[in-house]
């Protein structure tokens, strides 16, 4: 296991903010409620279990989908633009330290409460990715307040996520100021950099809404197998992998060429739609295979298309069975399948979920869906519309939860931080 304490990564990080607002040509006030102290360190990658912070894009959006997940929603209670900034600066520092698999925060007296809350201290990085979201209400509130001073930066595509057709959407399970999604093989390192990046906003931002997931229900690079939800399908099987570097430029990565309006501070950006989908386990689980298969579109065994052939393999639509296509019309991957949305494509990173029961003896679990997309206007929204209002699978789940972030581009080096360039551009 590697050694967690190094004196050599230990760097006060009101220093580091201070040359981090010096270079930007911003004052830092004296007594900010940044950390007093953390490890920070210069090679993220020192070991196996870890993955870099620095680079062109976030972590947690390409990196190989992790098997625990920790997201969190939050509302900014900071009252001015230089606080927010201030905020994403101390954030930056601490995701840093955390995703190097180092202990944040200095030692302190035994009758001071401990900087690092101490769960993860014997624990490696468990290739732990962090990556933070902004939401329309950061921009505008719902009373179409600026608060910080950032109407004009506010990306067109950043519109909420349009009421649908059988929505039982839940008040305490929407929307979010700011996300921070924390992916971990371990579930006790992902929860650890939460609780950590939000006691260090104490005063800045409060928790709204989290959610824990556990078996990914997505692959994101070809070296992993597709994994299966909890209704036992396979899942995610077509999509967007790692590899497929155009398929990212494409459908992914936020730019002029695919999202209208974009602002230049998105540029390499991407957007994070989350919908909380309950599934009705215990139909479900009443239901024939045959039934099954017909709704998903696949086989359960191997995830074949009903059409025939492999669980890559190209289905094919138009065949015919005794009593209409084989692959029926309202089954839910011949809906989803890019070629009936004009070739757009999601990456998805997705986590099964289960909060206990409902207190009538049903299971309450489900699916908690995260998609990247280049523009939700486009790869987003209609096919959730067309989910929503057409597809077989509908009847076995309810949507409960539904959030849309801006997911600005990566940290570049040691003196830039989270959303830069939205600061810059607004300064």
């Amino acid at each position: 296991m590697p050694e967690k304490k190094n004196p050599a990564l230990v760097l006060p990080s009101m220093n580091r903010r201070a040359a981090m607002l010096s270079s930007l040509g911003v004052a830092l006030v004296a007594g900010g409620t940044a950390c007093s102290s953390l490890k920070a360190s210069e090679s993220a990658a020192e070991d196996q279990n870890s993955y870099p912070f620095f680079g062109e894009h976030q972590s947690g959006v390409v990196t190989p989908a992790q098997d625990r997940l920790h997201f969190v929603a939050l509302k900014i209670t900071a009252e001015t633009r230089k606080e927010l900034q201030e905020l994403f600066m101390d954030w930056t520092l601490m995701s840093r330290s955390l995703m190097a698999g180092q202990d944040v925060g200095e030692e302190k007296p035994l009758e001071s409460p401990p900087d690092d809350t101490g769960e993860a201290m014997d624990l490696p990085a468990a290739h732990l990715t962090l990556t933070f979201g902004l939401g329309r209400s950061l921009f505008l509130d719902a009373d179409g307040k600026d608060r910080f001073g950032l109407a004009d930066q506010l990306p067109p595509a950043l519109e909420d996520i349009p009421k649908m057709s059988g929505d039982m959407l839940e008040s305490n399970w929407q929307g979010g100021d700011v996300c921070i999604q924390a992916c971990a093989d371990d579930p006790q390192v992902a929860v650890h950099a939460i609780r950590n990046l939000v006691r260090l906003a104490a005063g800045r931002a409060a928790v709204m809404w989290s959610q824990l997931g556990f078996g990914r229900t997505s692959s994101t690079s070809t070296a992993q197998i597709t994994p299966r939800n909890l209704f036992g399908f396979k899942d995610g099987t077509a999509n967007i992998k790692a590899e497929s570097k155009d398929s990212l430029v494409d459908h992914v990565w936020a730019s002029g060429a695919n999202s209208e309006g974009n602002p230049a501070w998105m540029e390499g950006g991407t957007y994070c739609a989350v919908r909380k989908i309950r599934m009705h386990i215990e139909p479900w689980d009443r239901t024939s295979l045959k039934e099954q298969e017909e709704i998903i579109g696949r086989t359960k065994k191997d995830g074949a298309p009903l059409s025939g052939g492999g669980e890559f393999d190209k289905p094919d639509f138009s065949m015919q069975g005794k009593s209409g296509p084989i692959i029926p019309d309202d089954a839910h991957m011949r809906l989803m399948h890019p070629d009936n949305h004009g070739g757009a494509k999601m990456l998805r990173r997705g986590y099964n979920y289960t909060d206990g029961s409902d207190g009538l003896g049903h299971l309450d679990a489900g699916l908690f869906f995260i998609a990247y997309v280049c523009d939700p206007r486009t790869h987003f929204v209609p096919m959730l519309r067309t989910m929503m209002s057409s597809d077989a699978l509908s009847e076995y789940l309810r949507h409960v939860g539904s959030a849309l972030f801006a997911v600005p581009p990566g940290v570049k080096d040691q003196d830039d931080y989270l959303a830069s360039g939205l600061f810059k551009a607004t300064s």
